[in-house]
């Protein structure tokens, strides 16, 4: 199984079922996924900032975690106001965000940049993939940091060549975190 297809089937086996997308061709695995897995349903944005604002106004109805799938740094970039909010409202979003293939990454290409470093600042959780036997099981620990009380942007930066290659497996999914009832007093208060 290629990398994006564990990718998307434990976000899948982890209860969330809806990825908002402006993806480029680092992510054509993921998105290839996406089309194949129909209990995943992906809304196509056309601006990175529709797709974070719209995953955050999903998660809030929702009450579960929603999908972002954002194309490389610049990508995320463009996204960063409304991870802004939602990081400071305690919303529960798994941001997966593209990256160049990890060999290629030493060519400087104009869209290289520092995704971690982007990210670091809106997301509590944040990781980057090192092989598709390994993306499955990132997956499945982005939704469970996602769904820690309060609530929290977990990022996922995925290399194409982690998406397109063979060796990816459907992680297991731990019990999820039930978030704690709120204080009575502070109810009452």
């Amino acid at each position: 199984m290629q990398g994006a297809e564990s990718l998307i089937r434990t976000l899948v086996a982890a209860g969330i079922d809806t990825c908002f997308a402006n993806p480029g061709t680092s992510e054509i695995h993921v998105v290839a996924a996406l089309d194949r897995i129909p209990e995943m349903r992906s809304m196509l944005a056309l601006f990175e900032g529709v797709v974070t604002g719209a995953a955050d106004g999903y998660a809030r109805m929702a009450e579960r975690p929603a999908c972002t799938l954002l194309h490389l740094g610049p990508g995320l970039a463009n996204g960063i106001a409304n991870l802004h909010n939602a990081s400071r409202a305690h919303v529960p979003i798994v941001n997966l965000v593209g990256q160049h293939a990890t060999y290629h990454l030493q060519h400087d290409t104009p869209l290289t940049s520092d995704i971690e470093a982007i990210a670091r600042p809106y997301s509590k959780w944040l990781r980057t993939s090192r092989s598709p036997a390994e993306v499955g099981c990132d997956a499945a620990e982005a939704v469970i940091a996602a769904r820690t009380a309060p609530g929290q942007i977990a990022t996922l930066v995925v290399p194409a060549d982690v998406s397109w290659s063979e060796g990816g497996s459907i992680a297991a999914i731990p019990a999820l975190p039930v978030p704690p009832p709120p204080d009575q007093r502070t109810v009452e208060h």
